[in-house]
């Protein structure tokens, strides 16, 4: 069995009581807010702080609200089930209500978060693993090593990003507001990624995101996200696809936007998308053919690693497969959002 390193725990009421916690206890302290991933990888020791900073108490990271201009504010401490099954975001932004919807299984999205699951930890199939298995392999890049496993003789980690719904949010122009020591900051979603599987993310020890603002969209607008796994619960994205269409009144492409995870250590947006679809009618055959080529541009541009479970030449050839589907189900808004399995 499996148990968790001893900690202390504090619950702080504000975002700046939890600022000063982290500052004061640093480096040997954590955030946790649903647990669902940070609980397994203290177990696992590849985290091993002297107190965690649990978030449930603080009543302002709850918020879900559309605001006066239309924008959507979602507080990081909702949950993936409350952000799922909310009216609002399945009518505002419907890629994050699906990719939500797909996030494990229905009791851990009871309990994980959005902010957490923004926030989540790169993922490798060498790194995720006990502290026994990983000590008789030999340590990584990631953590207490000096090679990594993936890429012989790599010089940098590739843990994968793998959280669903960061491809849905980049491609509604989502923005993130943190707060930290040094005061509050908003950024837009692309911004706080780096290329860096030890750890992924620009931005300081202190700092808690707080909220995720999502701003209006067109009134065109459409989305849909698919998600290559073994299961249809349970496991991380082998491949996760978000896209966006914005379409005129009489049905013609004005924008489109095409998001990958699950690849490498950032989240991918596929070039030349809006490009190749901007003016043709949904659900047209000029449609279908631009949605083909956009297929070969995300297959041409997208070269997964063995850093996640799955076989990656078997994961790049879906990436084509989950792109057509993501773009047509997102042309048909009325079409069921349906998981897609991957292979035994």
């Amino acid at each position: 069995m499996l148990r968790l390193p001893r900690f202390d725990i504090a619950e702080p009421r504000t975002v700046r009581e939890a600022v000063q916690l982290l500052v004061d206890h640093a480096p040997d302290v954590t955030l946790i807010a649903g647990g669902t991933d940070l609980l397994p990888n203290m177990k696992h020791r590849l985290l091993e702080p002297k107190l965690v900073v649990a978030l449930g108490g603080i009543d302002e990271l709850g918020a879900l609200r559309v605001e006066s201009d239309g924008a959507l504010v979602i507080g990081a401490m909702n949950s993936l089930d409350a952000v799922a099954a909310s009216d609002d975001v399945k009518r505002r932004a419907p890629a994050l209500a699906e990719a939500t919807a797909q996030i494990s299984s229905p009791q851990l999205r009871r309990s994980g978060t959005l902010g957490g699951n923004v926030m989540l930890d790169t993922r490798c199939r060498w790194y995720n693993q006990s502290r026994f298995w990983r000590k008789s392999l030999g340590y990584c890049l990631k953590k207490d090593g000096t090679v990594c496993h993936v890429v012989p003789g790599g010089r940098k980690c590739v843990a994968a990003a793998s959280n669903d719904s960061v491809p849905a949010l980049t491609t509604l122009g989502a923005r993130l507001v943190f707060e930290g020591q040094a005061g509050r900051r908003e950024i837009p979603i692309e911004e706080l990624w780096k290329s860096d599987g030890v750890f992924n993310k620009h931005v300081a020890p202190n700092e808690i995101l707080v909220e995720v603002r999502v701003p209006p969209q067109h009134h065109g607008h459409r989305g849909a996200y698919r998600k290559l796994r073994d299961r249809a619960a349970i496991d991380f994205p082998q491949l996760g696809v978000a896209v966006r269409l914005d379409l005129a009144a009489s049905g013609e492409v004005e924008d489109a936007d095409v998001v990958l995870v699950a690849l490498q250590a950032r989240p991918i947006r596929v070039k030349g998308v809006a490009d190749v679809l901007s003016g043709k009618k949904a659900c047209t055959s000029a449609f279908d053919g631009g949605v083909a080529s956009v297929a070969d541009h995300a297959f041409r541009q997208c070269h997964p690693m063995a850093n996640i479970p799955g076989d990656p030449d078997y994961r790049r050839d879906m990436v084509p497969v989950l792109v057509r589907q993501a773009l047509s189900a997102a042309a048909r808004p009325d079409a069921p959002a349906i998981g897609v399995r991957a292979r035994a």
